[in-house]
């Protein structure tokens, strides 16, 4: 298991926010915003894998791309190896560029139909780097052979490719200017189950030989527990636990991570059959229009009176375990409660 006292903290993001306008009538105007990532704060550790998990929709791509600044985030801080680049200005945000990269969901859309593969990997070691010619195509071959592409296919279009082989060429491409973090946003959503495995391995393979940073974003549950070391859970916008990956997966906190935890498919019919779904009722609110106090309280098998009026901050209920929940929130109260009272006794 990966032990976070002693790593170095490499990604470090802090009220995090990426609201969207809306804008209605002849004139545009302004009448409110999508909050699509709603102060997201958590951190990474050099050599880690953090998953992010939650259903579509609530925010998970849109927080993984603001953290490389391909979106311009609302407000909150990001620091990158002990760099700010939430609100840095171009030339400062291209020079850090070689140190994070991203790996897309969908790998056919991601690369050019118009490059070779030798184009598509090189373009970022043209771009940032004063290689020549020669040596360009030494470290695109380099590339090619660390993610298990022939070497033959250089010349190849992406059309020419399976998925998982477009997959391999977008890591390779992610990896061509030596970064020490990478956002992986559903690197395996859009193939088939049996390449799923391929990539995931491939991908474990480079972080333990390159020492590589993820962030892992998926709604795949089982594939996360296989690959993180910590999970975050969000929903509508907000982390609502965060968690080692074992006590997540074993003990959930969380009302909804409970939920969520439930519908994972279980290959056992006995099992299956035995398992306790939990079915929460109604839909998800519209991000454009989150209800009062907190997210979840709409469909939380669990609400109380004061989960409809006061958000609840996240907290740290037990080491290295976060939750936003009243009903820590509560337990915490009773329990300093009870305390005073024997103190005063």
């Amino acid at each position: 298991m990966f032990d976070t006292s002693g790593a170095r903290k490499l990604v470090e993001v802090r009220d995090l926010k990426m609201h969207f306008p809306i804008r209605t009538g002849l004139m545009r105007r302004l009448t409110g915003s999508v909050k699509a990532v709603d102060g997201v704060s958590f951190d990474i550790y050099e050599g880690e894998t953090l998953g992010l998990v939650g259903e579509s929709g609530c925010g998970k791509s849109t927080c993984g791309r603001a953290i490389l600044r391909l979106y311009d985030p609302t407000s909150g801080s990001i620091v990158i190896d002990g760099e700010e680049i939430a609100h840095a200005p171009f030339d400062k945000l291209r020079r850090l560029r070689p140190k994070m990269q991203m790996v897309f969901q969908d790998p056919q859309a991601s690369l050019n139909p118009r490059m070779t593969v030798a184009g598509i990997i090189g373009e970022p070691l043209q771009e940032h780097t004063d290689l020549t010619a020669d040596q360009r195509l030494e470290r695109i071959y380099e590339l090619m052979d660390a993610v298990g592409l022939n070497r033959d296919f250089a010349n190849r279009y992406p059309h020419a490719f399976s998925g998982g082989q477009r997959q391999r060429i977008g890591i390779a491409r992610a990896l061509a200017l030596n970064p020490k973090f990478i956002v992986c946003d559903e690197p395996i959503a859009a193939l088939d189950v049996s390449i799923q495995a391929q990539v995931v391995n491939l991908l474990e393979e480079l972080q333990a030989r390159l020492g590589l940073t993820y962030l892992f974003i998926s709604h795949d549950l089982s594939m996360v527990r296989h690959i993180a070391n910590r999970v975050a859970v969000m929903y509508l916008g907000r982390v609502v636990e965060l968690a080692p990956r074992d006590a997540l997966y074993e003990d959930p906190l969380h009302p909804y991570t409970r939920a969520l935890l439930s519908a994972v498919p279980e290959p056992d019919p006995a099992i299956h059959d035995a398992a306790n779904r939990i079915i929460l009722q109604g839909d998800v609110p519209s991000p454009a229009n989150p209800p009062d106090g907190c997210n979840f309280c709409t469909r939380c098998p669990q609400v109380m009176e004061i989960c409809r009026r006061i958000d609840p901050d996240i907290q740290e209920i037990a080491p290295g375990r976060f939750v936003a929940c009243h009903l820590y929130t509560k337990e915490t109260e009773k329990t300093a409660a009870h305390a005073a009272q024997s103190t005063g006794a």
